[in-house]
């Protein structure tokens, strides 16, 4: 259980955390690479091959997350390709009632995600949870990933934050790991970001497996 009291601060990341990382999951690593490889004459196999190394090289940088980056790289309408698996997007379990939790505790949260601008506007018109925030901040605005320790510093400055009594749940571990080392205090991971795989190891970050199980008896309802 989190000491509330203790806590000035919430933020939240997106993708893997409220929302299911299955269709993120699932569009990097299936859909994009059959799409890649039916315009460049290339089997799934193949296309697998040439593309999932060149992801991977790149994790962990802004421009892995940079819908931009990957059109201009593979010669795609990246974005159009998202809105044709749209309907995989989806809440994970219990995300909502985290939210309207907060919203009763009077802590609205800051939502702070790696994601492009254009697909978080995508997830919110699905999704609708753009209400429960006071603010969304993706780190193209800032110009560097949340991996960066430049990211929450420059948050920092953004939202005036104490990192002693901030809360941050994140389902990336890097993440998890650089904001330790800009001093926010209360870190928490992801059991299971994709439904569709069992859940990860945490390794040294107490993992979440249902929201409700972090929250006050008071609003747990």
């Amino acid at each position: 259980m989190i000491d509330w009291n203790r806590i000035n601060t919430v933020l939240l990341d997106m993708d893997g955390t409220l929302l299911d990382l299955y269709f993120d999951n699932y569009f990097w690593q299936e859909y994009l690479p059959v799409q890649w490889g039916k315009h460049n004459g290339f089997d799934e196999v193949a296309a697998k091959e040439k593309l999932l190394p060149e992801f991977k090289s790149r994790e962990g940088t802004l421009n892995w997350y940079c819908l931009d980056f990957w059109s201009s790289n593979l010669q795609l309408d990246v974005m159009e390709l998202k809105a044709g698996v749209e309907h995989l997007i989806k809440l994970r379990p219990s995300a909502l009632h985290l939210l309207e939790a907060l919203v009763k505790m009077e802590k609205k949260p800051v939502m702070v995600t790696n994601a492009h601008p254009s697909l978080i506007d995508m997830k919110m018109q699905k999704t609708g949870i753009d209400v429960y925030f006071q603010q969304i901040i993706n780190s193209h605005s800032i110009g560097a990933a949340k991996e960066e320790l430049r990211f929450w510093s420059s948050l920092q400055n953004i939202i005036k934050f104490d990192p002693a009594h901030t809360l941050l749940i994140d389902d990336n571990l890097a993440v998890l790991r650089t904001a330790r080392d800009c001093g926010i205090a209360h870190l928490y991971s992801i059991a299971r970001p994709d439904s569709s795989q069992p859940e990860k190891d945490s390794e040294e970050f107490t993992a979440i497996e249902d929201f409700r199980d972090i929250l006050p008896l008071m609003v747990d309802s």
